[in-house]
């Protein structure tokens, strides 16, 4: 079996800056239940589903 390399402190620190610079943070919180239909609809990912979503929603104003 091979062994995952583990991600070293200046690469963790370097991610970091460049998500903040490049990212912005939402925390979400949805009804219980909300997740398992959000992967049962065929979505690839949770978070990709919501990013979908509230594109589709910001450009349909």
């Amino acid at each position: 079996m091979e062994e995952k390399k583990k991600a070293s402190a200046a690469h963790i620190r370097a991610t970091t800056k460049w998500e903040k610079e490049n990212y912005d943070k939402v925390l979400v919180r949805f009804p219980k239940g909300t997740k398992e239909q959000i992967t049962s609809s065929g979505a690839k990912s949770v978070n990709g589903f919501i990013v979908e979503a509230v594109k589709e929603k910001l450009n349909n104003k």
